[in-house]
């Protein structure tokens, strides 16, 4: 970013975020000066670059969330609009490196680029570069990744390091044999919180949404079909202590999902959720830490 005038005898850039200054006259010229002297602190342009600098922070969270919903939703994503965001250095590093699938699902590559023509350079799982031009693309849920540990593997020997958190999620896979009718997960509940406000500000912490009593996280498997995973955390306004439930799951009409239906991305991100919730519980010394 240019050096902007500012006061007299300053200039002023956003500097990996923050403002920075540095002398424009002088011997010391152009070096960059470690604090903002006191007299740009009030300064318009300073407020200005501050306000910048914040909207800039809020516009990469923002992409990669939506980077990490076209992953959790199994949405197909059109590579002519991965083409046309990535000039964007925010874009750019919410979607470098995640892993894609074109036409064949068999076939993943780690996202490298993007031409202005809608064509993607990615890394295939023999290290070669190749291009690819399909219509869309899906960045699969990792759950969904045939061989999964050696995709991690060759990712490590890469050093590919994703800002959406995709290959190295925690997964959770559906268990064989559960009971037909069977509607709840019971693993994590009983974890115990010194308040429901505790309990819901931690919900709230990791991104998850809380309506009533229930932590909550949206998920649409690869069939299209959305499920709603929830987890009981307590009546709203309680102030005394509580401790988490049971964890299940809904279709878009609020219907309970048997266990047997849910999908492997819905139960895999409704486990991880309530795990999250779990693992902040309260443990008494020498009590059981499982």
């Amino acid at each position: 970013m240019a050096w902007l005038a500012a006061g007299e005898g300053y200039e002023i850039a956003l500097v990996e975020g923050k403002v920075a200054a540095r002398s424009a006259t002088g011997r010391t010229a152009g070096r960059q000066l470690k604090s903002l002297p006191k007299a740009l602190r009030d300064h318009p342009e300073v407020d200005r670059l501050r306000r910048l600098g914040a909207w800039l922070d809020r516009h990469a969270e923002a992409c990669i969330a939506q980077v990490d919903t076209w992953m959790v939703s199994s949405l197909p994503v059109p590579t002519a609009l991965i083409a046309r965001v990535w000039p964007d250095e925010a874009w750019q590093n919410a979607l470098r490196d995640t892993a894609v699938v074109g036409e064949d699902p068999d076939e993943v590559g780690f996202l490298r680029d993007a031409t202005a023509s809608g064509e993607l350079k990615v890394v295939n799982l023999d290290g070669e570069t190749v291009r690819l031009s399909p219509r869309t693309v899906t960045l699969p849920h990792p759950v969904l990744l045939p061989d999964l540990d050696d995709v991690r593997d060759f990712a490590a020997e890469l050093g590919i390091v994703q800002r959406v958190e995709q290959i190295h999620r925690p997964t959770w896979e559906k268990p064989e044999g559960l009971a037909a009718t069977a509607t709840e997960v019971r693993d994590y509940a009983g974890g115990v919180f010194s308040s429901r406000f505790g309990l819901a500000a931690r919900a709230t912490g990791l991104g998850y949404r809380v309506s009533g009593g229930y932590a909550t996280c949206k998920v649409r498997d690869a069939g299209g079909r959305g499920t709603e995973a929830a987890v009981w955390i307590g009546e709203p306004y309680y102030e005394d202590e509580t401790t988490t439930g049971a964890l299940s799951w809904h279709d878009e009409n609020g219907r309970a999902v048997r266990l047997a239906e849910v999908g492997p991305v819905a139960w895999s991100e409704g486990m991880r959720m309530a795990a999250a919730l779990y693992a902040g519980r309260k443990i008494e010394e020498g009590g059981d830490a499982r």
